[in-house]
């Protein structure tokens, strides 16, 4: 081969519009509309919905608000079923708690184990999310229309559905 021969270059396009990326930019648009409503929301405690304002909450602190079930959950399941690390969750639930969103409380099953729960302000936030999430799903729709919606939902659905992490 020639010394200055360089083969053609493979189209270089697919980087920027595969599934996974535009997954990840619907994600993230999402999420931030999610916390854009929750800002503006006269039920979300002051202190808490001016961190969402001043983008200090981010769709990292979101992952207690999905994945914490009502009845409160040891850190090692609730890091567990958000994926991520223990030691990333344990820094995520400090925060959490020094904002008054969630507090650590004995487990009732286990002296040695603490549970993180909810406190009143955090299932404020809680209903705000949810009102959020219901309002940034009907953006959506309204966006892309019902039947786009609900082919992207029911495929999503069956995508995330059929994953068993390792």
């Amino acid at each position: 081969m020639p010394e200055n021969f360089s083969p053609p270059r493979p189209d270089d396009g697919w980087r920027q519009t595969h599934l996974g990326r535009l997954m990840g930019h619907a994600l993230r648009r999402f999420d931030a509309r999610v916390l854009e409503l929750m800002a503006h929301d006269a039920e979300v405690p002051l202190a808490l919905s001016n961190l969402a304002a001043r983008k200090q909450v981010s769709a990292a602190h979101i992952h207690i608000t999905r994945h914490l079930s009502l009845q409160g959950e040891r850190l090692t399941d609730l890091a567990q079923r958000a994926g991520m690390s223990k030691q990333a969750m344990a820094d995520l639930v400090d925060q959490c708690a020094a904002w008054g969103l969630v507090t650590r409380r004995p487990d009732p099953h286990d002296a040695r184990a603490r549970q993180v729960c909810f406190t009143p302000a955090g299932l404020a936030w809680l209903q705000a999310f949810h009102d959020a999430v219901a309002q940034a799903e009907a953006e959506f729709r309204a966006e892309v229309g019902p039947d786009i919606a609900t082919v992207v939902a029911l495929g999503l659905e069956a995508y995330a559905g059929s994953y068993t992490p390792h």
